[in-house]
């Protein structure tokens, strides 16, 4: 009988520990800022794919445009790793900058 106490008592202790651990996966992954970013990622590279359809990039270009959001995309993930799985409020206006200049960069080269 004691056995199946302590283990009860054990499995009570660290219910909470894996409660906030699997909290803060899922919160992550489902982060407004994330979501946002993502959607935002998604527009451009589909700006990106217009532009060469269109003649107005050629794929040269397209395919630097793309290395540049895939370059910001890797610090954000880089960032991320570091503050458990979200960006500051300092990064995020980073990453936004940057993500701004490249927009800036796809419409320049289209038009």
């Amino acid at each position: 009988m004691k056995p199946r106490i302590i283990f009860q008592l054990i499995a009570v202790l660290l219910l909470p520990l894996t409660i906030s651990e699997a909290h803060a996966q899922t919160w992550a992954a489902h982060h407004p800022w994330r979501a946002s970013d993502n959607s935002r990622l998604a527009r451009q590279n589909y700006r990106i794919s217009k532009g060469v359809q269109d003649g107005q990039l050629t794929h040269a270009q397209a395919h630097q445009l793309r290395a540049d959001d895939h370059s910001i995309r890797t610090e954000e993930r880089a960032d991320a790793s570091v503050n458990g799985s979200h960006l500051t409020p300092q990064e995020q206006r980073q990453i936004s900058t940057q993500e701004n200049a490249n927009s800036s960069a796809i419409y320049g080269e289209r038009h």
